[in-house]
């Protein structure tokens, strides 16, 4: 039997810059239900991207844009045989990642406030740089070496 599909959330802006994507990271951040804290990250990340020169929206919106990954490997069993069937990324999903991964390379450094962290992740990615950038030129790799099996597609 399929499963239901899900129904589509509506976000309310955040407070600062009235963004709904700010608020979803916000909400992916968050630890434990500390929403406060959270807010301070990111607000914090920003007023540093700000103090740098850049603005800090575009730099945001720029850097989701650069790690979002465009295309992706899923597991399909074919015949008793795996393969690794690439497949173009739904949106939600796009971005769900994009900010699981700009996260988890913040949080992989270490020796700075989260605040910092944040800041260096979201300016390298705006600038195609940097560890999440990485991981999303590695799921590219992967998919491209994969394409023999696409017409595995379902």
């Amino acid at each position: 039997m399929r499963r239901p599909i899900k129904k589509k959330r509506s976000w309310k802006p955040d407070l600062h810059y009235k963004s709904e994507a700010v608020t979803r990271f916000i909400n992916a951040l968050m630890w434990d239900g500390k929403k406060d804290t959270a807010r301070s990250v990111v607000y914090g990340a920003l007023a540093k991207i700000k103090e740098s020169g850049a603005e800090p929206l575009e730099t945001f919106d720029a850097a989701i844009r650069n790690v979002s990954p465009l295309m992706e490997v899923r597991s399909r069993r074919v015949g008793g045989a795996n393969y690794q069937v690439p497949r173009e990324v739904p949106q939600a999903r796009r971005l769900a990642l994009a900010y699981r991964w700009l996260i988890t390379a913040a949080r992989s450094q270490k020796g700075k406030p989260m605040a910092e962290k944040l800041a260096t992740q979201l300016l390298a990615a705006s600038k195609n740089e940097g560890e999440a950038i990485k991981k999303k030129d590695e799921m590219h790799r992967m998919a491209e070496a994969n394409k023999a099996f696409a017409h595995f597609a379902w």
